[in-house]
């Protein structure tokens, strides 16, 4: 084995060699690649819309228990007024 100042590449690894058939396996796995990252783009669209809505349910459920909680005050204050 001959060492030198330079850098050599192995000749399996150069591009003139590689397999038709690893590039086009390549080229699907890129393919599903993309497909995937569109399909997550998607997802998340729809999960920061979703987001809004539960952060808009968690104020009208909090008014809900906040007016719920009023009512059965007045009603205790009423019944121990009634006694």
């Amino acid at each position: 084995m001959q060492r030198s100042g330079t850098f050599q590449t192995r000749p399996s690894i150069e591009p003139s060699n590689i397999k038709p058939r690893q590039m086009s396996h390549l080229h699907s796995q890129l393919a599903q690649l993309q497909a995937n990252l569109s399909d997550l783009e998607s997802l998340l669209r729809v999960t920061a819309v979703q987001a809004e809505y539960i952060k808009r349910l968690g104020g009208v459920q909090g008014a809900l228990f906040m007016a719920a909680n009023r009512v059965f005050e007045q009603e205790a204050m009423a019944s121990q007024d009634a006694n």
